[in-house]
């Protein structure tokens, strides 16, 4: 059994565990399935907006396939997420990523 297999199997027990989803969003981003791994990304940001891995995660997954304004808009997004959330380093590594992308 495969990894991702392995993770969709948790995931049947229990669909809205965010750190499952989380798991399988970057498994799916690891295999080159980049539109799947953005709904799962998205999936995780409903179940817990304040998941700043997922906003950092895919800002980077997408600045690797060339979108960069879909990378800035989501990187911009967890930026402020972790500002609100006194998360400085999350905000530091977001902010370092972002400016890179200019």
């Amino acid at each position: 059994m495969t990894r991702r297999e392995k993770i969709e199997e948790l995931l049947k027990a229990d669909p809205d565990d965010v750190f499952l989803n989380y798991s399988y969003a970057m498994e799916l981003a690891k295999l080159n399935e980049i539109d799947t791994a953005r709904q799962v990304f998205q999936k995780v940001r409903d179940l817990d907006s304040n998941y700043v891995s997922a906003y950092f995660q895919e800002g980077q997954m997408l600045a690797a396939q060339a979108e960069l304004e879909a990378a800035r808009k989501i990187l911009q997004s967890g930026i402020e997420v972790a500002r609100n959330i006194g998360d400085d380093h999350a905000q530091g590594e977001m902010s370092e990523f972002l400016q890179s992308l200019s």
